[in-house]
């Protein structure tokens, strides 16, 4: 009897056992048009025993590439794709550096500060100032989300203006959204709660009424 611990190691276990073996037959065909008869035919099982694969986006990318892994990249055939080599996997990816500095309002994160940044490189104009509205309403809205009672509009035009250095300015506080607007848009979900509550409160009176009277009727 043989048993798995004696057998080879497989590469990528998925494809199991067989495949493997076929992979290794692979390897032996001495005739190239017959070895990519086979190395095709071995793509075709690959994909019916791992279907799961073809949501996936260019899935035979993936399986041409699991074929050279399987077959420790010594396999010469006619590959759709790039051939990969072994230093393609082992190659670490680059290190994306971690965000760095301090951030001065943290209700309103790193997304404004970027987005005054760029809005600073604008040119004077009507493009400029509907872009500063844009931002300083996105302000607003961020400062609501944690401090729900008010906030004074003259606080977001200062903080625009510090955040920028002097460089932006909110020229009209009029055409600020206002706060009752941005918290309206919030309360369907409060109300749809209370519309639950009220439902559920509704429907356990009837329960108890119904209880009541086959008590009675019982007694």
């Amino acid at each position: 009897m043989e048993y798995n611990s004696e057998r080879p190691k497989m590469i990528i276990p998925e494809y199991g056992r067989n495949v493997q073996k076929m992979v290794k037959h692979c390897l032996t065909v001495a005739d190239r048009d017959e070895r990519n008869k086979v190395a095709q035919a071995i793509i075709g099982v690959m994909g019916q025993l791992n279907p799961r694969l073809r949501d996936i986006d260019d899935y035979k990318h993936k399986l041409w590439a699991h074929l050279f892994i399987m077959a420790d990249f010594k396999l010469d055939v006619d590959s759709p794709y790039e051939i990969p080599t072994a230093e393609t996997f082992q190659s670490k990816p680059d290190r994306i550096p971690y965000p760095q500095g301090k951030i001065r309002y943290g209700h309103y994160g790193r997304s404004i500060p970027q987005l005054i940044e760029k809005c600073i490189e604008y040119k004077e104009g009507d493009e400029k100032d509907t872009l500063i509205l844009i931002i300083a309403n996105m302000m607003k809205k961020s400062y609501l989300t944690w401090n729900r009672d008010s906030v004074n509009d003259e606080v977001i035009a200062a903080q625009l203006k510090e955040m920028s250095n002097g460089k932006l300015e909110l020229k009209d506080l009029t055409k600020l959204i206002s706060t009752k607007e941005v918290l309206g848009n919030r309360r369907p979900t409060n109300d749809f709660k209370k519309s639950n509550n009220h439902r559920n409160h509704r429907n356990n009176n009837h329960r108890n009424n119904n209880n009541n009277r086959k008590f009675k009727k019982k007694y």
